[in-house]
């Protein structure tokens, strides 16, 4: 039998923490962060990584577990995630995903291999200069002439996608979108996403940046910059690290860095959505329609009645 998982997701700023810690108490869970930017070491504010009060005695994994100069691809993490999920059903309990990196919680549910293309440490870091120095669009260009599929599905502003499929045509002469996945899942899971009106989700993230600011986010970037931590990696191409390393950089003021950090989540957040409407048997839950309670009991009743 396969075992279960339980995913919870949605875009960035709708609430998922919270949630999360009252699911995993209700169903005997453990959760695994599906989040591209928490499992960076001392990068906290930023990433709004959740803090051990607010974990409140629920095992969380996959956080705090890659120092900012490494490079961590989606191979690394789902390798990493299935193997959490097999400890976590050994010791009786339910995995539960949670976390808005789409990508990530596709390469748990599925038997891919992100691994046959291989990798090129030095052409992807020669990438990310690029990208630096040049901006995103230059970038996304070059999939025009390689990988036309892969240049009108993939965002430019998904440094790390574009990323890796220049770098896998560079290594292999092969389209990146020639490597189709296999969508076979591997485990029996309920994939729940919530959602949030335009302007309440907005909302939340203005309040989300704010606090980052109020936190102390100039100082985490400013302590990661004096540690040697550059613009051209790819943990500190992250929304919020960025914006303040121009600034940093003096390229850019402190009002318009917040203002850029704002703009870029709230694009972030639709790519999220329209990420998460592709996904197979994904379950919508709105916000709007249901209060934290209402929704804890249908997801609950729901999971337990699959």
């Amino acid at each position: 039998m396969k075992e279960k998982i339980l995913i919870l997701s949605g875009p960035t700023g709708v609430g998922k923490t919270s949630l999360s810690i009252k699911l995993a108490k209700k169903l005997n869970g453990e959760i695994i962060s599906a989040d591209s930017m928490q499992i960076y070491k001392y990068m906290d504010i930023g990433s709004a990584k959740i803090s051990n009060s607010e974990m409140d005695g629920v095992p969380h994994h996959l956080i705090d577990i890659c120092e900012p100069d490494k490079i961590f691809n989606v191979s690394l993490y789902s390798i990493l995630a299935k193997s959490a999920i097999k400890n976590i059903v050994n010791r009786g309990n339910l995995p539960i995903i949670v976390g808005g990196t789409g990508l990530y919680i596709r390469s748990i549910i599925y038997d891919q291999n992100f691994c046959e293309a291989g990798e090129d440490k030095e052409y992807r870091q020669y990438l990310y200069t690029l990208a630096n120095k040049n901006g995103n669009k230059y970038l996304h260009n070059f999939l025009k002439d390689v990988d036309l599929e892969s240049y009108n599905k993939i965002h430019y502003n998904n440094v790390k996608r574009v990323v890796r499929a220049l770098e896998v045509y560079h290594i292999t002469n092969k389209p990146f979108s020639s490597f189709k996945q296999k969508n076979i899942p591997i485990f029996d899971y309920k994939y729940y996403t919530l959602t949030l009106n335009k302007d309440d989700l907005y909302k939340n993230i203005n309040i989300r940046v704010y606090n980052m600011i109020k936190n102390g986010l100039l100082n985490e970037v400013t302590h990661l910059k004096e540690l040697g931590y550059t613009k051209d990696l790819q943990s500190m191409q992250g929304i919020g690290y960025k914006e303040i390393l121009d600034y940093l950089d003096n390229t850019t003021n402190y009002e318009d860095a917040i203002e850029k950090i704002k703009q870029s989540s709230r694009n972030y957040a639709k790519r999220q959505m329209t990420w998460f409407r592709k996904e197979e048997g994904n379950i919508f839950i709105s916000k709007d329609e249901m209060n934290e309670n209402e929704i804890l009991e249908f997801i609950i009743n729901d999971f337990n009645g699959s």
